[in-house]
């Protein structure tokens, strides 16, 4: 295997992760900010109060994006299974 095969594996992989994590970390971000800013405001130091809207936002998005995701996924395993025969040594 050749450096620039590596590395370029490498950023394949971690643009495909970055691309399948965003949607959920930026709902979970925005809700949680959300939540702070409201008990900011209200002064409630409740802890556990962001749980529960966060599971609910992951899941909306998981039932909006999940196919897009899985597909995602199944394009890059596809590709990598394809190109292991012609894998450089």
């Amino acid at each position: 295997m050749t450096e620039t095969y590596i590395l370029s594996f490498a950023q394949n992989a971690v643009v495909v992760a970055i691309l399948l994590v965003a949607p959920a970390l930026l709902v979970s971000l925005l809700i949680g900010s959300l939540i702070s800013m409201i008990q900011a405001a209200t002064q409630i130091n409740e802890v556990t109060l962001t749980f529960i809207p966060k599971i609910i936002g992951i899941g909306l998005v998981l039932a909006f994006f999940g196919s897009w995701m899985v597909q995602h996924l199944l394009t890059f395993t596809t590709n990598v299974f394809t190109n292991l025969p012609s894998m450089p040594h």
